[in-house]
């Protein structure tokens, strides 16, 4: 029987959305500030209400670069598969819910985890507007995963306020989504601020699982216009320490004492790697004595291993060191359709990070950690 593999990290991004959606839900006094189309030089480009460019229609990643300016070998795969060629004529693989299973079934997955349209509320910067496009982003989501029941698990976005994003937590459980990501940003109040408890409550009293999804560090701006050559050194350097910053994230959430206040709360690291896990925990628990009265009753490696889970997608050496980690927590993920995901070649990723891994724990971290945490239907027998 073919092994059932779930990826826990795949993403629709705003370049593949219908050109309509915010201004179609948007009230009419709104409409004019939403994210909306318009062409530019011959070319069909996202920009907000004030004009600032957001990207290009049918796009690379969630910045929506075109093809031709942001190439990289896993680009130049997808792109063999015809996904960049479809998308330039209007057929978006990535949001029309039939062609996305397809795309996953041909990569080996029969379920999926669907974070969405990463920073932008954030780029917005217009808290009334914010507010209209997450709710209109969730309910199109909820529409998608909707028309094929049990094969995408939707995370809904949040913005605004503390409460108002507790708000939309819960309005996303009402809409059937199986989590809500809090948008991380840079210079954002940390974490073990008290302002973030009603998120925390209103994650735990409906049971969806708060994700927090990597976004990497801010871009030093002496380097932002100093030439391609220099550009490629900070990207090298970028890319390589891009999930390490959430070793600070996970101690926020740790030392907040939200879990131990919250016995309920389910917290998701997206996309955050695993292999830095062992030492945060070990550092965490060395420093547990001299932080006891910051209120926790159990050890922090404690309540990662109760209450929390971190997605990878090519992570030898956290798998190396699952042990430490506790593989009960970990979740795997393609990270479709992003330039550094594994799609269309998934297969050869997994065998090449779980060789010699136990059938049982890479049954649990494929499948049965995120068919359990995201409610996937398990085969009878399973």
């Amino acid at each position: 029987m073919r092994e059932r593999i779930i990826s826990a990290d795949g993403h629709i991004d705003l370049p593949c959305l219908p050109a309509d959606l915010f201004t179609d839900y948007a009230p009419a006094s709104l409409r004019d500030r939403v994210p909306h189309v318009v062409e530019q030089d011959g070319e069909r480009v996202w920009i907000t209400g004030d004009g600032t460019y957001l990207g290009h229609v049918g796009g690379v990643g969630p910045h929506g670069a075109p093809q031709s300016k942001h190439t990289s070998p896993r680009i130049e795969r997808m792109a063999a598969e015809g996904l960049y060629e479809d998308q330039a004529r209007g057929v978006m693989r990535t949001t029309i819910p039939e062609l996305r299973a397809k795309d996953m079934e041909r990569d080996g997955i029969v379920g999926e985890v669907i974070y969405g349209i990463l920073l932008l509320a954030n780029t917005l910067r217009d808290p009334e507007i914010a507010a209209v496009v997450v709710r209109a982003y969730n309910d199109f989501l909820a529409e998608f995963c909707n028309k094929l029941p049990g094969r995408f698990a939707g995370i809904g976005c949040l913005a605004g306020s503390p409460e108002e994003a507790a708000a939309e937590v819960r309005r996303c459980a009402d809409l059937g989504l199986k989590g809500a990501e809090l948008s991380l940003e840079i210079g954002m109040m940390p974490l073990w601020h008290k302002q973030w408890e009603p998120v925390w409550q209103a994650g735990a009293e409906t049971k969806m699982p708060i994700h927090l999804h990597s976004i990497g560090a801010r871009l030093d701006s002496r380097w932002q216009n100093a030439g391609h050559q220099i550009f490629r050194y900070v990207a090298a350097t970028k890319t390589t320490a891009f999930q390490i910053g959430m070793l600070e994230v996970l101690s926020e959430v740790i030392w907040s004492a939200a879990l131990e206040r919250h016995p309920d709360l389910r917290v998701v690291l997206g996309e955050s790697g695993i292999g830095w896990i062992p030492y945060a925990l070990e550092r965490m628990d060395a420093e547990a004595e001299q932080f006891a009265d910051l209120g926790l009753k159990l050890l922090p490696s404690e309540y990662w291993r109760r209450q929390m889970s971190a997605s990878f997608q090519d992570d030898r050496t956290g798998i190396d060191n699952i042990e430490k980690i506790g593989e009960e927590t970990l979740l795997w993920g393609a990270d479709f359709p992003h330039p550094d995901g594994t799609w269309p070649d998934s297969q050869m990723f997994i065998e090449k990070i779980f060789s010699g891994v136990p059938a049982a724990t890479r049954r649990k971290v494929l499948y049965e950690n995120a068919a359990r945490l995201y409610d996937f239907p398990i085969a009878e027998g399973e």
